[in-house]
């Protein structure tokens, strides 16, 4: 990674987030659709079946170089594992008791856990004193969706939070082993083997514990959705992630939380009648502005500088 080119964040870098913010933000929507008809190991197979295909075809067609040692497949099952299957695991089983939008927003604390992370593991991507003000504020924003009402929340739904906190902190340290082991790779090899590389490990897992010859066939509406899932949420969107992860670095390529949650937010409450709570609604705000503190453009302009 000596010889990687410096870290951008543009309006190219900027547009493929906010493409990226609709395409896994209605990975949310998709997900309260099927969560009470399939099991979610079954999900998370299925849905990496129909993302590898089409993320075969692409890579095949512009004449990528597939990796063929068992040493880079292991690194590609090693990184998919905490990039796709676990944290999407936990995203389903958390958001069983929590709206699509909810469960958007405890992921937008993404770049809190980020930065930290990444000052410590990469050489790049070092601590500021507005990142170091933004996770300040983040925390409290977290604690706020979190913990405000722990006197009367379930067990049950206190585990299910969690869950949903610990899927984004998954995908950090997925995004800096990426950074770190994967760079030498383009983007959309990245993409398409992590799915790839998630089969071998989902779809034996969904056979052995689901038995999913033995479930009701869904609905073609359900069936649907999980195909959207994959194609839209995971594999179109891991495109634009993975892009953004090579240009501008680990921690911006987690910005995209900032607008994500709109999406399921906007979806869930026009198909499935979700609302966000008064106490949500100020978490959420709170963390937006966290993020865009830790950005610093705003921080910039403020204070009567360039915002570059």
């Amino acid at each position: 990674m000596a010889n990687a080119p410096p870290l951008r964040l543009g309006a190219v870098e900027w547009g493929l987030i906010a493409l990226q913010s609709m395409l896994w933000g209605s990975s949310y929507f998709f997900i309260a659709v099927v969560q009470d008809q399939v099991p979610i190991l079954t999900v998370v197979a299925i849905r990496g079946v129909f993302a590898s295909i089409m993320l075969i075809a692409i890579v095949t067609s512009l004449g990528y170089r597939m990796p063929a040692t068992l040493a880079e497949w292991g690194h590609f099952a090693f990184f998919s594992t905490f990039n796709t299957l676990m944290p999407f695991a936990l995203i389903v089983w958390g958001q069983a008791r929590a709206t699509g939008g909810m469960a958007a927003i405890l992921n937008a604390s993404a770049p809190l856990f980020g930065i930290f992370l990444a000052h410590v593991l990469t050489h790049d991507e070092k601590l500021s004193p507005n990142k170091l003000a933004g996770i300040l504020l983040g925390v409290v924003g977290v604690a706020i969706l979190v913990g405000s009402d722990l006197a009367v929340m379930s067990t049950a739904d206190l585990l299910a939070r969690l869950a949903l906190l610990a899927a984004p902190l998954l995908y950090v340290l997925a995004n800096i082993y990426a950074r770190n082991k994967l760079g030498e790779y383009p983007p959309f090899v990245i993409a398409m083997m992590q799915m790839a590389a998630s089969l071998s490990i989902s779809v034996p897992l969904a056979l052995a514990v689901d038995w999913p010859w033995t479930l009701p066939m869904p609905s073609l509406t359900v069936l649907g959705a999980i195909i959207a899932t994959g194609v839209f949420g995971s594999g179109l969107a891991a495109l634009c992630h993975f892009t953004v992860l090579r240009r501008a670095g680990a921690t911006n390529a987690l910005l995209v939380t900032l607008i994500m949650p709109l999406t399921p937010i906007v979806l869930g409450g026009l198909f499935l009648g979700e609302q966000l709570t008064s106490r949500e609604i100020v978490g959420a705000l709170i963390i937006a502005a966290a993020l865009l503190i830790i950005d610093g453009r705003i921080v910039r302009v403020l204070a009567g500088r360039p915002a570059q």
